[in-house]
């Protein structure tokens, strides 16, 4: 009889235990909360494409236009940003100019603004200044460019590099 009452006994404890699915049941459970975070930080990237004149003729009276060159960047959704460019590598007292392979140089400007008014330069006031990244998609500004008539050069390849900088 007294192991008929303790096979009943652990028969009853077995059910209680054990689930409709087999599975054991927990004598109780707690919770809590597992934070999860990131910081993420404004960023950008930049890249260029090259200004490049079609030619330029000392003897014309007309100014010599370019508009193919672009600075392109990908930035942080909202991120706020100013783009500029420097006086490149053979400045002198401000002015942009393009070297030949000796002692020459052609000056030549760098506009924002297809009207080649706004000068686009590496200082406040003259930065190129554009709405906050709407997303992380490309966005490409052209450059404008102007060899000003009646430079008194001789003929060569003429160049300069100009670092374009994105400020974040």
């Amino acid at each position: 009889m007294r192991m008929t009452k303790l096979f009943l006994l652990l028969a009853s404890i077995s059910a209680l235990v054990i689930s409709s699915d087999g599975a054991v049941m927990a004598a109780g459970s707690a919770t809590a909360n597992l934070p999860v975070s990131v910081v993420v930080s404004n960023n950008c990237t930049i890249t260029t494409a090259a200004v490049t004149f079609a030619g330029y003729d000392p003897l014309s009276a007309t100014n010599t236009d370019s508009t193919g060159g672009s600075v392109t960047i990908t930035c942080t959704k909202g991120a706020t940003t100013s783009i500029g460019l420097d006086n490149g590598a053979n400045a002198s007292s401000g002015q942009r100019r393009m070297k030949d392979g000796t002692t020459d140089y052609l000056n030549y400007f760098l506009f924002s603004d297809a009207g080649r008014t706004t000068a686009w330069g590496n200082a406040a006031g003259s930065w190129v200044v554009p709405a906050a990244a709407p997303d992380k998609t490309p966005r490409p500004y052209t450059v404008y460019g102007r060899i000003t008539a009646g430079q008194d050069v001789p003929s060569g390849t003429y160049n300069d590099t100009v670092v374009a900088t994105v400020n974040f």
